[in-house]
């Protein structure tokens, strides 16, 4: 398809962009995620296609065919080869650069590169780039919280019996004490759509996310919570069952948004 007029994108990846599932980097919640780039939060959502043109540059092409670029990844997470190429009519923007880090390119191409500043193809806008890994702030916090998400059993073997749990229902530490009260304010006034998601985890539990200013929290249902902190750079605190957490999870997978079946 085209990134540029007659000139062909090579597909690398592609990510969905709905409430339920999108690239955290991006925001703490969907609209958050759509203004970055510039798009209007529909609730059907986006697929984001990131590939490179002829000349090597990156490019991010934002589809509204959101079941195309599904099956796309639910193809290549199997193993199947799946031709993605989203219709021009379907192309809802065209953004240069990756907002994600990609450890692939297109054969046959020069390097990957941003591509050269063209008002008149992207308004001038900067590329979109990856956060640095060096740095601690928001877009670095929400990945944590993913990677403890996706790896939820290695960080919970690293929490035994041995570490000092936060208990949700005592006197945890001022900065734990203000998540918690912000967590339990969403059940209250419902955020923004993508601030709580709740995921398959095993058996009957769900794995719970939620996000807001300064803060992540991943959670299993019928276990603990981790938190992660703007203003704790790295550290990844425990938070245990105790006697209120349970319910709290409960209540949060009541309302989180779920990726469609």
């Amino acid at each position: 398809m085209a990134a540029q007029e007659d000139d062909a994108l090579y597909v690398l990846t592609a990510v969905l962009l709905t409430p339920a599932q999108f690239p955290s980097v991006l925001g703490d919640d969907y609209p958050e995620a759509c203004s970055r780039l510039g798009l209007e939060p529909y609730a059907e959502g986006y697929g984001l296609v990131l590939g490179q043109d002829g000349s090597g540059a990156r490019w991010t092409v934002a589809t509204d065919d959101v079941t195309l670029v599904a099956c796309a990844v639910a193809a290549w997470d199997c193993g199947m080869d799946y031709d993605l190429s989203p219709t021009e009519s379907s192309v809802a923007a065209v953004l240069p650069g990756w907002p994600l880090a990609l450890a692939v390119a297109a054969p046959g191409v020069p390097a990957p590169h941003d591509p050269d500043p063209d008002p008149e193809m992207d308004g001038g806008r900067k590329p979109l780039v990856p956060p640095d890994t060096e740095e601690w702030g928001p877009p670095q916090r929400r990945l944590g919280a993913d990677e403890i998400a996706l790896q939820w059993a290695t960080w919970r073997q690293q929490v035994e019996d041995d570490v000092e749990f936060v208990d949700a229902g005592e006197s945890p530490s001022e900065s734990v004490r203000r998540v918690l009260e912000e967590v339990r304010e969403y059940l209250r006034t419902p955020p923004p759509p993508g601030r709580i998601r709740s995921a398959f985890a095993s058996g009957e539990s769900r794995t719970l996310r939620a996000d807001g200013p300064g803060w992540s929290m991943v959670a299993r249902t019928d276990d603990i919570a981790f938190l992660l902190l703007d203003d704790e750079p790295g550290e990844v605190l425990p938070v245990g069952r105790g006697s209120e957490l349970p319910g709290l999870l409960e209540a949060l997978d009541g309302m989180a948004v779920r990726p469609a079946a």
